[in-house]
């Protein structure tokens, strides 16, 4: 496709439009390279129509590291895949405790508990639910988690306890999610993701760009979030790591990761599009551009098994472009 904005404005105009139709969803995915300047700037409008100029920071916690029961391609914590990472059971009430004080004193807007696994066990969400409440007790932190697969039960337990935010991603495109995992279904994770909505709690859902997906099935992703409407929607930028199946997958280019980014934002308009793991590695020096794209959110410090950026250095970049970190 060659569009060119002053004589192909039909799109642009349709992309401009809310609700996007799945049929403009997929012509954004036509979008040309040297066109996207026009992409970021309505994009980045459109953030500025929902969101203004703030920002929410999110610092995890890998609190529960390694033997993942599921076979995820991409995943260092599968124990399907031989990685160097450390494994180690479900931390102490106290240790998440204090690590969510320390991202509060970094100036983190928000702090999220994560542990690797299908799903939690009882004495697991016990810990975490115990936590949740202290942390709520002793900050100002918005205070996420994501802990798998829930039951109702669960949800309504996680809820009581003060979480504001439930983190559950379907990692990729529905056409595409058995390429990826084949040790559970989809509709497992939108079970989950529609057990949570129904107990209260805010949604976090989004996935991995560069899966080796097609830009279709990165539109799909998107329209299928759009449908279950979530709150928020991270995305991730493929980090290949070694011992598993895509460590040898090349990594996205940065200008591919910013059009990702706003299709979301057009696609999702008045939802959160937060940017999380693999952005050191994939925007390189564009990292910046995250907020031209659409982005308002920003996972800042240690990823669960891969080193991010200085805290204190993400906030810095968020204030020079003008913007205010803010919880959600």
């Amino acid at each position: 496709m060659n569009l060119d904005i002053g004589s192909n404005w039909k799109l642009f105009s349709k992309a401009a439009s809310h609700p996007i139709t799945p049929e403009t969803g997929y012509e954004l995915a036509d979008w040309p390279k040297d066109n996207l300047s026009e992409l970021l700037n309505l994009a980045n409008n459109t953030r500025k129509e929902y969101k203004q100029d703030k920002v929410f920071t999110c610092g995890i916690l890998n609190a529960k590291s390694g033997k993942c029961s599921e076979d995820c391609a991409f995943c260092a914590q599968s124990g399907h895949n031989r990685t160097e990472i450390e494994n180690y059971p479900l931390l102490s009430k106290q240790e998440i405790v204090e690590q969510a004080l320390k991202y509060a004193e970094a100036g983190a807007t928000n702090f999220s508990v994560v542990i690797s696994g299908l799903g939690p066990k009882q004495r697991e969400l016990d810990t975490v639910c115990q936590a949740v409440q202290e942390i709520k007790s002793r900050t100002d932190l918005a205070v996420c988690a994501s802990l798998g697969t829930l039951t109702p039960d669960m949800a309504h337990s996680l809820k009581q306890a003060g979480l504001n935010n439930y983190h559950h991603n379907l990692e990729t495109a529905p056409s595409y999610f058995q390429d990826i995992c084949s040790t559970h279904e989809l509709n497992q994770d939108i079970q989950t993701l529609k057990t949570v909505q129904e107990s209260g709690v805010r949604v976090c859902s989004g996935g991995i760009i560069g899966l080796g997906e097609t830009w279709r099935q990165r539109v799909e992703l998107a329209l299928t979030l759009q449908e279950l409407d979530v709150d928020s929607i991270p995305l991730n930028f493929l980090n290949p790591i070694p011992g598993t199946p895509l460590q040898n997958h090349p990594i996205l280019r940065p200008l591919d990761a910013l059009k990702s980014i706003a299709i979301y934002r057009l696609i999702n308009r008045d939802k959160d599009i937060v940017i999380c793991g693999g952005r050191e590695v994939t925007l390189k020096d564009y990292q910046s551009f995250i907020f031209l794209a659409g982005a308002n959110g920003l996972m800042i410090g240690n990823y669960l098994t891969t080193q991010g950026r200085s805290a204190e250095r993400d906030l810095e970049m968020i204030r020079d472009f003008g913007l205010e970190p803010i919880p959600f």
